[in-house]
C-alpha cells in the first residue's frame, strides 16, 4: 500500500502569502484599534420597584412608564408582570400622575371624546365592543381621570409606540390577564 505524498507549499506561494499578510496587518491593526469600544445590548427600560411610586400595594398597584412603553402590575402580594404598551401620541396627549382602577369592563365600546371629535369629526360617534374596528379592544380597566383608560388594541402594531390619543394600550392577550388580576380599587401611576 502506498502513502499520499505530502506536497510542500511552493516558494512561491509562501512569498505570496508572507506579502499579503505583511500587506493587511497595518489596516487590521489600524481597524481593531480604531474600533469604538462595543456596548453590550442593554434593555430601554429599567424595572421599577412599586416602593418607589407607592405607599402600599394595598389591592394592587399599576405603574405606566409612558418614555419607556411598558406597564407593571403588582398584586397585593408582590408579584409583578410587566407588560409592552402604546402610549399618547405626544406629550400634550399625555397625562400623569396618580389615578386608580373606578371600572373593568369586557368588550368595552368606544366613543371618540370632544377633543378627537374636533379633530377628526369624520370619526364615528360610537364603535360598539366586539367590532374588529373598535380601538379599545377586547378588555378596558377605566381610570378616575375622564376618558382615560388601559385596554387591549386590535392593532397589534400600536405596541411598542407613540400611537394612542393619551390612553395605554396593550396587546388582547395582555390586557385580558391584567383584567383578571386588577380588582377596582387597583392604584395606578402614569410616569
Amino acid at each position: 500500500m502506498q502513502t499520499p505524498e505530502k506536497k510542500l507549499p511552493s516558494r512561491r506561494a509562501l512569498l505570496l502569502g508572507a506579502g499579503a499578510a505583511t500587506l493587511f496587518t497595518p489596516s487590521l491593526l489600524r481597524a481593531q484599534t480604531q474600533q469604538a469600544p462595543v456596548d453590550r445590548n442593554i434593555a430601554a427600560f429599567r424595572v421599577h420597584e412599586w416602593r418607589d411610586h407607592f405607599d402600599s400595594l394595598g389591592v394592587g398597584a399599576i405603574l405606566a412608564d409612558t418614555r419607556s412603553m411598558f406597564l407593571q402590575h403588582w398584586t397585593p402580594d408582590g408579584d409583578m408582570r410587566i407588560y409592552p404598551t402604546s402610549v399618547p401620541l405626544s406629550d400634550d396627549l399625555t397625562r400623569t400622575g396618580y389615578t386608580e382602577v373606578i371600572d373593568k369592563r369586557v368588550a368595552p365600546s368606544w366613543a371618540p371624546t370632544p377633543a378627537m371629535r374636533e379633530r377628526n369629526p369624520e370619526w364615528p360617534a360610537l364603535i360598539p365592543g366586539g367590532d374588529p374596528e373598535n380601538p379599545m379592544g377586547s378588555h378596558a380597566l377605566y381610570l378616575s381621570w375622564q376618558y382615560y383608560r388601559i385596554h387591549g388594541t386590535q392593532d397589534t402594531r400600536k405596541i411598542g409606540r407613540r400611537s394612542s390619543n393619551g390612553c395605554i394600550g396593550l396587546y388582547n392577550e395582555q390586557i385580558a390577564e391584567v383584567y383578571e388580576r386588577a380588582p377596582v380599587g387597583t392604584k395606578v401611576r402614569l410616569i
